[in-house]
């Protein structure tokens, strides 16, 4: 990396000498994610290392490094918590990684709206929301991950039944750093935030957010088992329309209900179904439920409810399942009610296929889990699926692909010299394609 030395220590001078490494087993540590769970990618691993970790602990220095890497010509490749699963985080080009999780204060709480830090956790986000009578509106599966990190990598998480799996209205304005302002902080808000979301930091870093509260409810967590997976799909839908809306309904195979960690409401052999559900709806989702020829569980109540079945959802009952059989499995995303209505089709894309199911905003969404073949396979597989109805998103890839062209010319002027993680915008990319990674 040209001037590694000098940018080395004018960041140590600007973040002190604990706020920057050059450390080899830092650097290795900062430069990988959760791209294993795609085989495609685990394949090309690694893909780069970092030359420079930095540790900025607020919005500020987080600008501020921006200005500095940006001086020296350095690539600068922003992380959170690392929990992303596709390699949105990698150093492709090696250069600096920023890493934001220091910065982890939350800054105010106002009605309807919290602002607070990068690198703060969803779930401290979660506490003081709740501190004040309040819940976040949307927050991850992966409870633990950054606010920056959902912001600029996540897509859905907990509450999209109620308001939809992306980022559109939660977000309330953002304070974003770019090497065209030198590292100064740019404030943006609504439509003008989204251009910074969703798209890994490449237009522009993500120093503080400000995202949209609800008034809180005293959640239930209802546990449910069937005696197989159609089922629990029978009352998927149903129990997703339910109002007050619940904030999240999940449901898993058999198969995948037993890879997940040992729990009394996941009687063995049988299919679970989770739900985060209103207290004034689980009479009906009981009776729903057991008129499907299924079994409430359990019902538990307490403020850990949300987040112990969050945990339980989206990539994570297929993430226990490669745990389990380590190197047989892979998954795309999918959604379409065919996922209830021809789910036979559907599992038998792909060889040992398995669905991971949620109730959706408008229709069901998941993960479909096969035993993993080849890259010619899985998109083989993508294609067959497109013909039955499912919407498929392909997550073997790292590639933005969410407002692409908006995002390529928003780039042009926040990063003229492609500084903001390099390798992550391809104007070039179509979708689901044999050249998806490139």
């Amino acid at each position: 990396m040209d001037g590694r030395d000098p940018l080395e220590a004018e960041l140590t001078a600007l973040l002190g000498p604990r706020g920057v490494s050059s450390d080899l087993r830092q650097r290795e540590k900062a430069s990988v994610d959760g791209a294993r769970m795609s085989p495609i990618i685990a394949e090309l691993l690694p893909l780069g290392i970092a030359d420079l970790v930095a540790f900025p602990t607020t919005a500020a220095e987080i600008g501020a490094v921006v200005g500095v890497a940006a001086r020296h010509g350095v690539a600068i490749t922003p992380r959170g918590k690392g929990t992303g699963n596709y390699g949105q985080a990698l150093p492709l080009l090696g250069g600096l990684v920023l890493d934001t999780s220091r910065a982890r204060s939350v800054i105010e709480v106002s009605d309807g709206v919290i602002t607070a830090d990068a690198g703060t956790p969803m779930a401290t986000l979660e506490q003081a929301a709740r501190a004040t009578g309040q819940q976040l509106w949307m927050y991850p599966s992966t409870v633990h991950s950054t606010i920056g990190g959902f912001l600029a990598g996540g897509s859905g998480g907990t509450g999209t039944i109620a308001h939809g799996a992306n980022h559109m209205g939660f977000v309330v304005a953002l304070d974003v750093a770019t090497p065209a302002s030198g590292g100064e902080l740019v404030h943006v808000e609504g439509d003008e935030a989204l251009a910074f979301v969703h798209n890994y930091g490449t237009a522009g870093i993500i120093a503080r957010a400000s995202v949209r509260l609800e008034p809180l409810q005293d959640w239930r967590g209802v546990y449910a088992s069937f005696p197989d997976f159609p089922g629990a799909l029978s009352v998927l839908r149903e129990l997703g329309r339910l109002q007050p809306a619940p904030r999240l309904v999940s449901a898993d195979t058999p198969h995948i209900t037993a890879q997940l960690p040992a729990d009394p409401a996941f009687p063995a052999g049988r299919s679970s179904l989770r739900m985060i559900a209103d207290p004034a709806t689980v009479a009906a989702a009981r009776a729903l439920i057991e008129g499907a020829g299924g079994r409430v569980e359990d019902v538990r109540e307490g403020p850990q409810v949300s987040a112990a079945i969050s945990v339980l959802s989206y990539n994570h009952p297929i993430e226990w399942l490669q745990k389990s059989e380590p190197g047989v499995y892979f998954h795309v995303e999918v959604s379409g009610d065919a996922l209830v209505e021809r789910i036979d089709e559907v599992h038998a894309v792909y060889p040992g296929g398995m669905l991971h199911i949620e109730a959706g905003h408008t229709v069901p969404i998941g993960m479909l889990a096969g035993v993993y073949e080849s890259p010619e396979a899985v998109y083989d597989g993508i294609d067959a699926l497109t013909a039955l109805g499912v919407g498929v998103h392909n997550p073997h890839q790292w590639n933005v692909d969410f407002r692409l062209a908006e995002t390529v010319a928003r780039a042009a002027e926040t990063d003229p010299d492609g500084l903001l993680n390099p390798g992550k915008l391809n104007p070039a990319y179509a979708g689901p394609t044999k050249g998806a990674i490139r």
